[in-house]
């Protein structure tokens, strides 16, 4: 990877959009990459519509501002289709990356106009299934890498694995179920190339 990776992540307050945004950045760092993570915040509560941002880069990046034009966007929330323009900007080799159990054609009509790359991945049973509870930032952290490519997918699993065994370390049970998670989601990505 030579140029710059920006990534937008679409969600709504409570659904770990921003965790997600800061836990790639995390991973893209412990891989050597130059990161940035940050939310744009407005007057947040929950299930109100909130953006995060990433940028992934070999070389230090001196840009500080929103993302307007990015690579991928995550929609954390296929709810938001209806009332964000969450592909706005997105440069035409980019693809979209959509929470739903859709297939990437069946959304297609909710993107007003947008041509180009849709992948989704039903974050939903899979986070119901590997944690028994709903957590979509799991495996939509997992469908960015995934789709994006901008870590290595097996060194982004060891990392995760230290990640979350540093952050757990009061609560290993719950270390196994987001790694089953994050293995699942990297191959349960429809329309990753």
């Amino acid at each position: 990877m030579s140029e710059m990776i920006e990534i937008r992540w679409h969600g709504r307050g409570g659904q770990g959009a921003k965790t997600a945004s800061q836990l790639l950045a995390d991973a893209a760092f412990m891989a050597g990459k130059y990161v940035q993570s940050f939310p744009e915040y407005g007057p947040e509560r929950s299930g109100a519509p909130i953006t995060a941002y990433n940028r992934i880069s070999e070389e230090r990046c001196l840009v500080h501002s929103n993302i307007y034009e990015p690579d991928y966007v995550a929609v954390v929330d296929e709810t938001l289709l209806t009332s964000v323009d969450v592909a706005a900007g997105l440069k035409p080799q980019g693809a979209l990356i959509i929470n739903t159990a859709k297939d990437p054609e069946e959304v297609r009509p909710f993107l007003k106009g947008y041509t180009g790359r849709i992948c989704t991945i039903d974050a939903y049973s899979i986070s119901m299934e590997c944690l028994k509870a709903y957590f979509p930032n799991t495996p939509m952290l997992a469908a960015v890498v995934a789709v994006s490519g901008c870590v290595n997918r097996g060194q982004f699993l060891r990392d995760m694995e230290e990640s979350y065994r540093h952050k757990f370390a009061k609560k290993p049970q719950v270390v196994e179920g987001n790694l089953r998670c994050l293995k699942v989601s990297l191959s349960a990505v429809k329309g990753q190339e």
